[in-house]
């Protein structure tokens, strides 16, 4: 979620074989979706739209990658309906931001755990 100029999808494409990225900002998308392609990134796709929402006909995913900070954790994103981010952090996304790793086992159980403290752009759309 959040394209931006490209370059965490640049990095992730190194690491697998498929990436699927989605920028609000149709311009940011156009952009980083023609230099990914003139860098040869042939495993990298990139729409316009609501990363809020995911890409529903892509789903699901091994793993996503937030590049942006909400007010709650999207739905479309959610490893398992009612888990992530504790409460306090969904009402007060702003005061503090925290690098949030949420891990599905094979099993379907869900761990979350604060890795440290980060400052995202304000996730725009939803």
């Amino acid at each position: 979620m959040g394209t931006g100029s490209g370059y965490q999808a640049a990095v992730a494409a190194k690491l697998v074989a498929e990436v699927y990225s989605v920028e609000i900002l149709e311009s940011l998308a156009d952009r980083s979706r023609r230099t990914l392609s003139d860098l040869g990134f042939r495993n990298v796709f990139v729409r316009k739209g609501d990363g809020y929402y995911g890409w529903e006909e892509k789903a699901p995913f091994d793993a996503i990658i937030v590049t942006c900070a909400g007010g709650t954790f999207p739905r479309s994103s959610a490893p398992a309906p009612g888990r992530g981010p504790d409460d306090h952090a969904r009402r007060r996304p702003f005061m503090t931001q925290n690098l949030v790793f949420i891990e599905k086992d094979s099993r379907g159980s869900v761990t979350h755990r604060n890795v440290l403290p980060v400052a995202f752009v304000r996730l725009i759309g939803h």
